[in-house]
């Protein structure tokens, strides 16, 4: 039998900073909700149910760990998941657990 290779424990720590940021149900949703585009504050304030100055935390705090980027359109900051493996395991948790 093959030995699966194990992670390092510096790979194990960003996963467990990921699963930390991604333990908190706002943020969660936020997340899904940037799965299939990049959105604004405005629009994950409407589709998330939280208040602008919520929504707008938990993206700095999310940006802050790389999960979030953000760009600027016209007047307007669009946010959407910068690392396509954190896009892979939310559009994995939704199949899971939402469908």
């Amino acid at each position: 039998m093959d030995k699966k290779q194990l992670p390092t424990v510096e790979k194990c720590e960003f996963v467990a900073e990921v699963l930390k940021v991604l333990s908190h149900p706002q943020r969660l949703l936020i997340l899904c909700q940037l799965t299939d585009e990049a959105k604004s504050v405005g629009d994950l304030e409407k589709l998330s149910g939280a208040s602008q100055s919520a929504v707008s935390q938990f993206l700095g705090k999310m940006k802050a760990q790389g999960l979030v980027k953000a760009s600027k359109q016209n007047q307007f900051t669009y946010y959407d998941i910068a690392d396509p493996d954190i896009k892979k395991l939310i559009q994995a948790l939704y199949t899971i657990y939402c469908l």
